[in-house]
């Protein structure tokens, strides 16, 4: 078999082709998508945690309750919730009638995207919550009644005594979500296929290489591996930026 090199060919398509405006908008939507997803996984996360670590009757069934969708896997979950938003009789539809209100939920240019961050969230909390559960329960008892009998109240404690003695755990835990956000493509693929404008980078990697028939969208190793190479410098780029503040506030806690 005759090899036939062809330098940065791949690299170029990518940024002077035909569908240059469609892997841009997916690099764009990426970055809006691991910034939302990020933000508010890490602050819902946070406040179930500190809910659950606060003695709440029937806690363990709550934090296996939240980590299910974590064991059950993003096929699963992302067809149940699927069947959950199908626009025919769908309980979402119904529930949405009730308004005199309809919609496609998934089949929607205007709502596909925010219900896929919002899945995600819901798939991937179980991770934020365990870790975030595990520094409060390593956060000493001591420091807790000296603020008490400081006269400080809720928020206070939070403030000064939690946030600051988390400051390592939430680290973990945003570059995580910002990692694994940035890479995301199966949410995508089960939900929508990349339709109504939820097609993120990691997404049209998967579809170069192996959706579609041979030719422009499919079946094009060496094209999904440049723009992999891309993806991968997005993350790496964020990532170490991400990083770089976060161990500053780390040290300035």
């Amino acid at each position: 078999m005759k090899w036939h090199f062809i330098g940065l060919d791949n690299y170029k398509e990518f940024f002077h082709s035909g569908r240059t405006a469609a892997y841009l908008a997916s690099a764009k939507r990426t970055v809006i998508f691991s910034f939302s997803v990020t933000i508010l996984q890490t602050a819902l996360g946070l406040f179930l945690a500190i809910i659950i670590n606060s003695k709440l009757k029937g806690h363990l069934f709550y934090r296996s309750l939240i980590f299910m969708p974590v064991v059950l896997g993003v096929t699963v979950f992302g067809l149940v919730w699927s069947l959950m938003f199908n626009p025919m009789d769908g309980p979402v539809q119904k529930l949405w009638g009730m308004f005199g209100s309809s919609s496609t939920f998934l089949g929607s240019y205007d709502l596909a995207f925010y219900i896929v961050i919002f899945i995600q969230i819901w798939g991937s909390l179980g991770y934020t919550v365990v870790i975030f559960l595990a520094g409060l329960q390593a956060i000493p008892g001591d420091l807790y009644e000296a603020g008490h009998i400081d006269g400080a109240r809720a928020w206070q404690t939070f403030v000064h005594i939690t946030w600051p003695m988390l400051a390592s755990t939430a680290t973990v835990n945003l570059l995580l979500a910002i990692i694994g956000s940035l890479q995301t493509y199966d949410v995508v693929f089960v939900l929508t296929q990349g339709n109504f404008n939820t097609s993120v980078l990691g997404y049209e990697i998967y579809r170069a290489a192996f959706g579609g028939t041979p030719g422009a969208l499919g079946l094009r190793q060496g094209f999904a591996s440049a723009v992999a190479v891309i993806q991968f410098g997005i993350v790496l780029v964020i990532a170490v930026i991400a990083q770089y503040y976060l161990r500053r506030r780390e040290v300035q806690l």
